[in-house]
């Protein structure tokens, strides 16, 4: 089992490294430039060449069935799940199946919506309940794919 945190602008990694210690589960870190991170010997610093999508990419060619993907991105959760990974987003929601075409249509929809001018503003902020949730979603799911559900 990996953790693949999509990293450029997921507001939990520090979160997410502290759980996989506990279970010994390597983490990896992937983003289009350079950041700093959590210095721990589980995490590994993936810097990918710039592009819309490359960061997205080397996580969807690197992931396998249990793993686990953390992101927001809902064309990478769409490729991550059908390869049998586990994806959360940072606020602790599950993509998972039955998710992915409700997460597709509301994006398309937004999309449309600020296109249209209808929606000006940005997703919620983060809050501590947001990352309370995560907090529990990721220990459940590492938890379920240890006992192999």
């Amino acid at each position: 089992m990996n953790i693949y945190i999509d990293a450029d602008a997921c507001p939990v990694k520090d979160e997410t490294v502290r759980v996989a210690d506990r279970h010994s589960i390597p983490v990896t870190l992937v983003s289009n430039t350079w950041m700093r991170g959590p210095d721990h010997p589980l995490v590994r610093r993936i810097t990918v060449a710039e592009g819309a999508d490359a960061a997205d990419d080397w996580i969807a060619e690197q992931v396998v069935g249990g793993d686990v993907v953390i992101t927001s991105d809902i064309p990478l959760a769409a490729r991550c799940v059908e390869k049998g990974a586990k994806v959360l987003r940072p606020n602790g929601k599950p993509l998972g199946q039955d998710a992915i075409g409700m997460a597709v249509a509301m994006r398309d929809l937004s999309a449309h919506l600020r296109e249209t001018g209808e929606i000006t503003g940005g997703p919620a902020p983060f809050t501590k309940r947001d990352r309370s949730r995560f907090l529990d979603v990721l220990e459940a799911s590492i938890q379920a794919l240890k006992r192999g559900k």
